[in-house]
């Protein structure tokens, strides 16, 4: 199991328990100690520390019913009412812009396409060096559900009225968000087609790899309010 998969069903054991008036500072401090606890009985705390590439990473966007607040911890995305949100990390388009600098040099070296869709793929081999001294960020400039602190300016917060909304919330895996599932997924699909390499209008730091419907993991829920 990745560390995002394993950190994901620690968070979500958490919001399961956690009380329905929870706060977002709260939220933060309790999804921090459920992670730091684990570290404690299994990981050393102070590699953790060195290492936040090592870490049981995840981001989660949160809706509080009581509190009419939206709460983005991460690279997440949402629709309200048809009005686009997101929390991205402040360097996701410059390693992306790395990455496909690197697919344009071996396209014109004479590298097939299909060779940097395999798992193996050396354009993003250039950008891992420069990934791993971002994430000495993480919750510093960006916050993610890590063990660690989160640096609550970081987290974005969305109070909403009264009224009746629609809302989506979605991973990052959507490079377009839609008010449907099944619009999302046509969307996604139409960027495999003709982008697969993600070097295009929408950048990104992974590929298509063959044989996967996708470049990354995704999650899409609707619902009104």
């Amino acid at each position: 199991m990745s560390n995002g998969r394993y950190a994901m069903k620690l968070i979500s054991r958490y919001i399961r328990k956690m009380p329905a008036n929870t706060s977002c500072h709260q939220f933060c401090v309790g999804t921090t100690e459920t992670i730091r606890k684990h570290y404690r009985l299994r990981f050393p705390v102070e590699r953790m520390k060195q290492h936040p590439e090592e870490r049981l990473c995840a981001s989660a966007i949160i809706f509080s019913r009581l509190r009419r607040e939206i709460w983005m911890v991460g690279d997440c995305q949402c629709l309200i009412g048809g009005e686009y949100f997101d929390n991205p990390k402040p360097y996701e388009q410059e390693l992306a812009e790395m990455r496909v600098c690197k697919v344009r040099e071996l396209l014109a070296q004479g590298v097939s396409q299909q060779e940097l869709l395999q798992p193996h793929d050396p354009a993003r081999e250039v950008m891992i060096p420069t990934m791993l001294e971002v994430m000495q960020n993480q919750n510093v400039t960006y916050a993610v559900i890590d063990g660690f602190k989160i640096p609550e300016d970081r987290v974005r917060v969305i109070p909403l009225d009264f009224q009746k909304w629609e809302i989506v919330f979605a991973s990052d895996g959507y490079p377009k968000l839609a008010d449907t599932l099944e619009e999302s997924e046509t969307l996604l699909d139409y960027q495999r087609k003709v982008d697969p390499l993600n070097i295009g209008g929408f950048k990104a730091t992974k590929a298509f790899v063959e044989g996967n419907n996708s470049f990354d993991d995704r999650s899409y829920i609707r619902f009104e309010v």
